[in-house]
Formats: structure tokens, sequence, C-alpha cells
């Protein structure tokens, strides 16, 4: 089976590993990363040419595309694809807009009644009424880019003065235009956790819940971030709360996206509030989500190459999952210091054999080949999973190889997983 693999990060790489246990696998990468690269070989396209990836899959016989980021099943690639006969595990543009348009979200729960936070949607035109909105309502208040903002769209204000000082900055282009029109929703109480379903467009089967920690600082402080870390299986996530997704959330969003004559094929990313015995949804995301995507697949067992090849075609077979949950996995992200603001670039990692001799996995995000030595590139630079019988074990491993990683500028958080 030759396999397209779209994207850049941690998150590929980890899809990357996981499809190449298939040793009847081939796969090939744009743009790729140098972890991705020891499994792959590289993909001579241009992404954002729907009809450049078309031809170079119809010349190069590819069974398969899996797209890994928003951007391009946003922007239609899998539309194209499908139009000319490619099996793509991404959903149509149409379908994406669950993640692409915060307000469509919304306004899509509403129709299918699938629990989710009291919100209202104003444009740019409508500011003042936005105004008015905040301070008729309770704090602390969530404002959402409607639009993409590579995960960085959400502020929680917990002041009248922030919020309003948020919404000004969002209409003033703080995530460009992606904050054309705002989301402001009450703010959800309990803890977080993420599904991901994996979608034929009638039927899914589920992977092992997660738990990210998006806040910049130990402790859930600072900024939202595009995630520090994750954990699976997420134990919050009980059999009672999974059948609640399962027959609240997942199986609405399925039949509504039929109805609609847009059937979500691919990876539809969960993210929940759970309040005791209590589930909704915070956001969908269309995709695999990272750093979650690290731990869930270091703990699968199964063929998901060939897992994903029957969701594209529509019959998903879900006999290609022997476990969702081997143990327990815990991933620690390496972040460049200053992130995810300004931060510096450039500097040379050494450790990561080391780390990995322990037994830990280490996903490249940030990384790049320069003069054969391995820099950084990016904020979230590795993600450094350990796995273990225990999630303690799981944390211990993770940190153990986290030491050995070196580069200037590191930076890390040392509590994931610890609130479980």
């Amino acid at each position: 089976m030759k396999i397209l693999l779209l994207g850049s990060g941690g998150r590929e790489h980890a899809l990357a590993l996981s499809m190449s246990q298939n040793k009847n696998v081939e796969i090939f990468a744009n743009p790729g990363n140098p972890g991705i690269f020891e499994v792959s070989e590289f993909a001579d396209i241009e992404i954002k040419n729907h009809e450049n990836v078309l031809e170079y899959c119809e010349t190069n016989n590819i069974d398969l595309v899996v797209i890994g980021p928003e951007q391009p099943l946003a922007e239609g690639l899998s539309d194209t694809l499908r139009n000319g006969n490619i099996n793509v595990f991404g959903p149509i543009s149409a379908a994406a807009k669950l993640e692409s348009s915060k307000s469509f979200a919304k306004e899509f729960m509403k129709k299918m009644n699938i629990p989710t936070s009291a919100y209202a949607t104003f444009t740019k035109a409508e500011e003042s009424k936005a105004h008015d909105y905040i301070n008729n309502n309770k704090l602390p208040l969530v404002l959402k880019a409607d639009g993409l903002a590579a995960g960085k769209g959400v502020i929680i204000a917990e002041t009248y003065i922030d919020a309003h000082t948020a919404l000004e900055e969002m209409f003033k282009g703080l995530f460009n235009d992606a904050g054309n029109t705002v989301v402001i929703e009450e703010f959800m109480y309990g803890e977080e956790a993420s599904v991901f379903a994996i979608c034929d467009g009638k039927d899914f089967v589920t992977l092992a819940p997660s738990q990210d920690h998006k806040r910049v600082a130990d402790g859930d402080k600072g900024k939202n971030t595009g995630g520090m870390g994750a954990y699976a299986p997420a134990k919050i996530v009980t059999t009672d709360i999974l059948e609640k997704v399962n027959e609240l959330i997942i199986k609405p969003v399925l039949k509504g996206m039929a109805d609609n004559g847009t059937p979500f094929i691919g990876c539809l990313y969960c993210g929940l509030m759970i309040s005791e015995n209590d589930v909704k949804v915070v956001e969908f995301n269309v995709r695999f989500g990272d750093p979650e995507t690290q731990s869930v697949l270091s703990i699968f067992e199964g063929d998901l190459a060939s897992l994903f090849l029957s969701a594209a075609e529509g019959k998903i077979d879900k006999s290609f999952v022997s476990s969702i949950a081997k143990g327990t996995a815990c991933n620690v992200v390496l972040a460049s210091d200053g992130y995810p603001d300004s931060y510096k670039k450039g500097f040379e990692i050494s450790g990561i054999k080391e780390a990995e001799n322990l037994g830990v996995k280490v996903y490249h995000a940030g990384t790049k080949l320069e003069k054969s030595k391995l820099i950084t590139s990016g904020g979230r630079v590795l993600a450094v999973n350990g796995t273990g019988e225990t999630l303690e074990e799981a944390i211990e491993n993770a940190y153990k190889g986290v030491d050995l990683i070196k580069f200037e500028n590191k930076y890390f958080r040392t509590d994931i997983g610890k609130k479980a």
C-alpha cells in the first residue's frame, strides 16, 4: 500500500511511525521532518496546488492520502482528490467547517442537540452588540476567533476589562482574518479531555481517550499554546462518559453531516469538558490533535494504515484494531523558551539516541537538518513519549528521556500527567 502523508509536525511523525508498522506500507511525505523521513520518502509536491497533488497521486499509484493538518482540509484538498478517485483520510471542506468555523460548529451542535456551552456570534460590524453581550454575562468568558488560528485563537477573560480588550484586539487583527467573526461563550467548569473517532461517514471507532495540557506553564498557568504535553488513556473518560460521547456527540455529528450531504470521513477530534457525570463539547477538530496523537498512538495496537484505508473507502473495518490502549503513555513537549510568543531557533539538538535507548520515543516537530546537524526550527521542537503499565511509570520514563535531550533555550512543563 502506497500512502502519501501530508504534514510536518509531531502528530505526523506519530502517524508515520504507526502506519509503518504494516510492513506492506510504503510512505511518501511532504513537507515532512527529519523524524518522518526515517520511515518515509520525500514527495516532491506543492500542497497548496491541489491539481499537482492529484497528479502526483495518479503518477505514483498512491492508494491513500492521509492529511495531517487542518489548513489543507479547510482549503478543499480532500474534495479535489476524491473527485479524482483517490482515497483520502480527511474530510471534504464542507465537513471541515466543524473546525474551520467556530460559529458553524456551534450552530451545527445546536441543530443536532449536541451538548455544548451557551454562546453568541458577532461580526466586526456588530462590535458594539458584542461589548453589550460581554457586560450582560457572567465571568469568566471565552472568546474564540471564528476561523483557523493555528490552535491559538482562544482567549479566556477573567475580568470584563480583559474581555473587552480581547474583543477589540481580535477585531483589529490579533488572529488575522480568523478574528473577523468572534464567538463568545460561557466558561465551562470541569476537566478537559479528548476523544478521537476514526470515521467512515456512517460508522466509527474511538481510540484511547487522552488529556492535553494547553497552558504554557506548570499548574495550567500562562498563555494557551498548541499543547505542552498529554497522556493516555485519560481515566476521567469513564466507560459511562465514553458511551455518552458516542451517543450524544459522535453519532449525531455523523448523522447531521450525512444529512447535509457532506459525510464526515477522517478523524473527528472531540474536545470535551467533563464535570461529574456530565459531558459537553468544547470544540471539534477535523484531524488528529497534537500532542495527544503521540501518546494515543504509542499505546495503540493494530494496523492503523489499513484502518484508515477502510474508513476512506466508506466501510471501516474494526478488526484492524487489536487494542486501543496497551498500557499508558505520557508525552512531554520540549519547546523553545519564549513559545508561544517570540523565540530563538537554530540551536543544535543532542541526546535523542540516548533517550530512545531508554525505551522512550522522541517525536520530531520543529526540527531540521542543517549541514548534517539536527537543529531547532520551531516553537514546539520535540515530544518525548514514555510508556508503562501505570501512568506513574510512563511519566517517570518520559522525564528520564527529557533530561537526556539537550538544546539551548529548552523549555518544558514538569507536571504533565500529574493532575491525573
